[in-house]
């Protein structure tokens, strides 16, 4: 490689092999150095490399990266030999200088006379030109991306001086909050130090107060001391008065003066005086005495007056709350008797209720005993008939066995020996042709006597009309749904055709061969309803062929036939028929025959796998049962099918495309049957035992099977409530089951005390929901396992009577449901009313709801809008009504706008029938939340009382609403605000939501 790489040789005088050892010993360094972008130019010119190999090395997905693409261009020049190695090379000359350095150990030159040749020099001019447009167009997209990074720098920069701002006005306004944290802490300890001192000053003014009690009563004591004292004084200045005068009158009669009268006398009194004196200082004692006494019992009156006052201050406070007590307790008095009054009203609206239902039960009662009785009517009719047929039978036979006897003695009566020489065979008769598409005038009765063919005519006429009465339904109830379909298909199904019919079968003699070849390929005759006879007939015409015959035995058998719509019945006896015949299939698919068992009854009948069964009717052994299968569960037809022990008359189609489907889904466990329906649940489960699903109250089940692992069970699934996708699955208690289980549950809830089972608003979840359902209607979810017990042990009872039931409604555990997918807004509705008018004003300020307005219709505009059901609210006013319609309902959601409804929740059903389906928002009230919207009420003139009761009428008439609901517990919501921010939240998820409303019969 040294040698290689001296400057005098050149890159033309190598040969192939060294040229592409010089590159590959360096590939790692090419790969990861040079731009396949700007080496193919060159090369396509210089005609080693294709376009297509040019878009292959820069576009082929193969290649992820530059590197790939440099290595693939090195493999395809590989193959184009030594021109190749030499015109990479001399693009390395131009492009990457030092690659080529690198390389050959050669400075690269752009001298023309050193090119190898392979291009011409206008070519590699042009080529040039393009390599020097290209680093142009590189170098202008370098400069915009430099001016739009300098730009974004600039953008940023400002957005940074912005955030700096913001940072230091936050700043301050930190600093502002601390500064007035600190002063709101200062005030906070200073208005404690105030209180403090308040509360010491308040101690010192009691304590003053009680020291200024104590010193006036102690002034008083004093100046009745001082008082004492006084009287005292006097008492002594006027004994010392009298004893000085004494002593001057002593001196004078010592002096020798004699006295006179008048000093006498002067003397006399004075000693009077000083009797009264020495009697009054006797009396001093037993004043002091007194005295004494009087302190005493004035101390004792002091302390007794201030027990008093004490006495008077606890009276007083006691006073005050007795008072309040008593205000109280009159609010009370007035709450309970307006409570009363409302108690009152409804006991009296009850007492009505009740009296109408007792009316209606003595109807009832009374229809009843005339069904009755006019059922025991037609059965001893019924049996009469039966008799009197029963006797023509047998006369029929006598006289046939003497038309034998006399045949027997005719002339003829060789050749007849000879073809009823072989007794008729005991056993399975072959099915053989019936004759019963030939018409009454075509009719021959020459084979038979006069006396016969009378008999013949009266046997077809009590068995036509008793055919009539038993396929007309007499009972006082209304008709159902299969009894309207009976009465619509009477006009092409002939009644002869459910009544016995007489065959003889063929014997081998007195038939032609190829009409026994014809019968025995012949399964059963299809009798369309078009060729049928007229009702008139009732009996099969019999062939001269027949009538010959000696070996004639009468059969009592029905024939297919085929009614509209591709499909036939065939009348067999179904002796236990789920025994003969296994059942696959569901509401969704249909009920099929999935197995019959070989010899049975059915597989005579050439009844096979894959046979639709339509109908069934047993009205022949059972009255009143004639169900029909289509849209019915797995259960529900189980059950039917189960009840025929007996004649019956299954009517099957052919639809072996179903039924291959539904067998296919079976073993690749798509499905486990053909059901598929959606309920909503009335009572939470708990789901104890393995395998089966916890359920709440309201929720949506999706049920795919009614026989899951035998009877009494649902296969279901848990249902996403922002889509249709099956979640959670488990197994759920099948109607029957579940009523238990809700009555089970009411039964332990009205044994708890009232405080237990009352369930505060937004407490704990729901239990049950009671829906009440008429009896009479037939519940498309409820199995017949039951009914067919409880019917077994009278089969001359309708299933469907209501007046043979204690009650004419039932609780249902489940309801069906169907759901939708509403793309507009929605309407919304509150519950309660009150608090809705209060949302209602705040929404209507934000953007996307807004208030139904109401317009104003004349009566003949009123009367066009009712009938055709466009009226969800009214008001009536002079010369019109003020109506609330759909149309407006629908404007609004046009609008892409919520329109605001303040209607009854009884009208949610007439808006389920315009298709339109409300979010009914419920807000749950209690007293503490009645308090938050206190000024709101107060402005609509509405009491917290009020509101209370108006929360518990709508409440309890949420059970009754034909779909799901959204709640707001008290506790979610501190204010009008957060209430209304709650709300618009709620809105906004339901409107996300799937929406179920309940298939209830009509």
């Amino acid at each position: 490689m040294a040698e290689l790489r001296c400057p005098n040789s050149t890159l033309t005088a190598l040969d192939e092999e060294t040229l592409w050892d010089m590159t590959e010993s360096h590939r790692w360094k090419i790969v990861r150095s040079i731009c396949p972008s700007r080496l193919t130019p060159y090369l396509r010119q210089a005609k080693v490399l294709g376009q297509l190999d040019e878009e292959e090395v820069l576009h082929s997905p193969r290649f992820t990266n530059s590197a790939m693409r440099v290595g693939h261009l090195l493999d395809l020049l590989r193959t184009r030999g030594k021109n190749g190695a030499i015109a990479f090379l001399e693009s390395l000359k131009f492009h990457n200088p030092d690659v080529y350095t690198l390389v050959t150990g050669l400075q690269p030159d752009v001298d023309f006379s050193t090119f190898s040749g392979l291009m011409e020099t206008s070519k590699l001019t042009e080529c040039l030109a393009g390599a020097i447009g290209s680093l142009q167009e590189e170098l202008s997209q370098e400069k915009r991306q430099k001016e739009a990074l300098l730009h974004q720098c600039r953008r940023l920069q400002e957005r940074l001086g912005q955030a700096e701002a913001h940072t230091e006005g936050l700043r301050q306004l930190e600093a502002d909050h601390g500064r007035m944290k600190h002063e709101v802490s200062a005030r906070f300890h200073e208005v404690l130090r105030l209180k403090d001192e308040m509360l010491g000053l308040s101690l010192h003014y009691s304590n003053a107060l009680q020291e200024k009690e104590l010193a006036a009563t102690r002034c008083r004591g004093l100046q009745e001391e001082l008082y004492l004292v006084k009287q005292e004084l006097q008492r002594e200045r006027l004994s010392a008065s009298c004893e000085r005068e004494f002593r001057e009158r002593s001196l004078k009669m010592a002096r020798g003066l004699e006295p006179g009268a008048e000093e006498l006398s002067h003397l006399k009194e004075e000693n009077e005086q000083l009797r009264s004196l020495t009697f009054s200082l006797a009396e001093k004692d037993i004043l002091e005495q007194s005295l004494d006494e009087a302190l005493g019992s004035k101390q004792e009156l002091v302390e007794r007056i201030h027990s008093l006052r004490a006495q008077a201050v606890a009276a007083e406070r006691q006073r005050t709350q007795y008072w309040e007590e008593k205000e109280q307790t009159l609010l009370q008095f007035q709450k309970t008797k307006v409570d009363c009054e409302i108690y009152k009203e409804k006991m009296n609206a009850l007492q009505s209720q009740v009296a109408e239902l007792q009316k209606e039960r003595d109807q009832a009662y009374t229809a009843r005993d005339a069904a009755q009785v006019g059922i025991s009517q037609n059965l001893t009719e019924k049996d009469a008939l039966r008799r009197k047929v029963f006797e023509l039978t047998d006369e029929v036979w006598d006289l046939r066995q003497q038309l034998r006897r006399l045949q027997a003695q005719s002339p003829q009566g060789p050749k007849q020996e000879a073809g009823a020489g072989e007794p008729c065979r005991r056993g399975k008769p072959r099915l053989a042709r019936m004759f019963a598409i030939c018409p009454w005038d075509d009719r021959d009765f020459s084979c038979l006597s006069s006396s016969e063919s009378q008999l013949w005519s009266d046997l077809s006429t009590p068995s036509s009309r008793e055919l009539v009465d038993s396929f007309r339904s007499s009972s006082p109830v209304p008709p159902s749904q299969q009894s309207l379909y009976k009465r619509a298909t009477e006009d092409f199904q002939d009644p002869w055709s459910f009544s016995g019919f007489l065959e003889i079968p063929e014997v081998d003699g007195g038939a032609s061969p190829g009409a026994t070849a014809g019968d025995m390929d012949l399964d059963y005759e299809i009798v369309h309803g078009a060729d049928l006879p007229e009702p008139e007939s009732s009996l099969q015409p019999i062939s001269r062929s027949l009538c010959s015959s000696a070996s004639q035995v009468l059969v009592r058998r029905r024939p297919a036939r085929k009614i509209l719509n591709q499909v036939t019945v065939l009348a067999f006896r179904g002796d236990a028929l789920l025994e003969q015949i296994s059942v696959v299939g569901g509401n969704l698919t249909g009920i099929f025959v999935h197995r019959v068992t070989p010899g049975s009854v059915a597989d005579e009948m050439a009844l096979r796998p894959g046979a639709q069964i339509v109908m069934v009717d047993c009205e022949a052994t059972e009255p009143f049962f004639k169900a029909t299968l289509e849209g019915m569960t797995l259960e529900q037809a189980v059950g039917h099918l189960q009840r025929v022990n007996g004649f019956c008359c299954l009517s099957v189609k052919v639809n072996m495309e179903g039924y291959k489907k539904l067998v296919q889904d079976l073993k690749a466990k798509v499905a486990t049957s053909g059901d598929s329906f959606y309920i909503r649940v009335n009572l939470a489960m708990e789901g104890r035992a393995e395998g089966e699903l916890q359920v709440r109250c309201n929720e949506i089940l999706h049920v795919t099977d009614t026989l899951f692992q035998g009877r009494g069970w649902w296969h279901a699934f848990r249902l996403s409530p922002y889509s249709m996708q099956d979640t959670e699955h488990g197994t759920i208690p099948n109607y029957s089951r579940a009523q238990q289980l809700l009555i089970t549950l009411l039964q332990d809830m009205a044994q708890q005390s009232t405080t237990t089972r009352k369930q505060s608003s937004g407490g704990p979840q729901k239990l049950v929901r009671i829906i009440t359902v008429d009896r009479t209607k037939a519940s498309p979810l409820y199995s017949s396992f039951d009914g067919a017990q409880s019917d077994a042990s009278r089969p001359e009872e309708p299933c469907t009577g209501c007046f043979w039931a204690e009650s004419c409604v039932t609780l249902a555990p489940y309801m069906l449901v169907q759901p939708h997918r509403p793309s507009r807004p929605r309407p919304v509705l509150f519950v309660p009313r009150v608090v809705g008018k209060i949302l209602s004003e705040k929404l209507c300020l934000l953007q996307g709801f807004k208030k139904c307005p109401a317009e104003y219709l004349s009566q003949e505009e009123y009367d066009a809008s009712s009938q055709r059901g466009d009226v969800l609210q009214e008001r009536e006013v002079s010369g019109g009504q003020y109506c609330v319609t759909r149309q407006a309902v629908e404007f609004l959601m046009e609008k892409n706008i919520h329109a605001l409804l303040d209607v009854r929740l009884d009208r949610v059903c007439a808006l389920h029938r315009m298709d339109l389906f409300p979010i009914i928002v419920h807000v749950s009230v209690n007293e503490k939340a009645a308090r938050k919207l206190r000024k709101p009420l107060q402005r609509l003139g509405t009491s917290e009382e009020q509101l209370l009761e108006a929360s518990r009428q709508e409440e309890a008439e949420l059970d009754t609403a034909p779909c799901l609901h959204s709640s707001l517990a008290p506790g979610a919501w501190s204010d009008l605000d957060t209430l209304l921010s709650c709300v618009r939240f709620a809105i906004a998820d339901e409107q996300k939501k799937v929406v179920w409303t309940e298939q209830r019969p009509r």
